[in-house]
């Protein structure tokens, strides 16, 4: 769904919220690219986020792990992160 200059992953039409869905092994990773992981993608996630909320949207992120979860939310606890269960 692309809005405000962003393509996001998804959009939850019935709640106005629009998703971005991270894939990353997570768990598996080294101390060293976890920490790379994490500087890459929360500032990412903070524009993103501000791009759906000044549109009227909701923001929630996916993630495939409780530890991608709770590493990104020590960085900023007000990211709404769900743990996706894949299949």
């Amino acid at each position: 769904m692309f809005v405000n200059g962003k393509d996001f992953d998804a959009l939850q039409l019935a709640t106005r919220t629009l998703w971005e869905v991270k894939t990353d092994n997570f768990d598996t990773y080294p101390p060293e690219l976890r920490e790379f992981v994490l500087v890459d993608q929360l500032p990412k996630l903070q524009h993103e986020r501000a791009l759906a909320l000044a549109c009227g949207f909701d923001f929630k992120v996916g993630v495939r792990s409780a530890a991608h979860k709770a590493a990104l939310l020590a960085q900023d606890i007000t990211l709404d992160i769900v743990v996706m269960n894949w299949c």
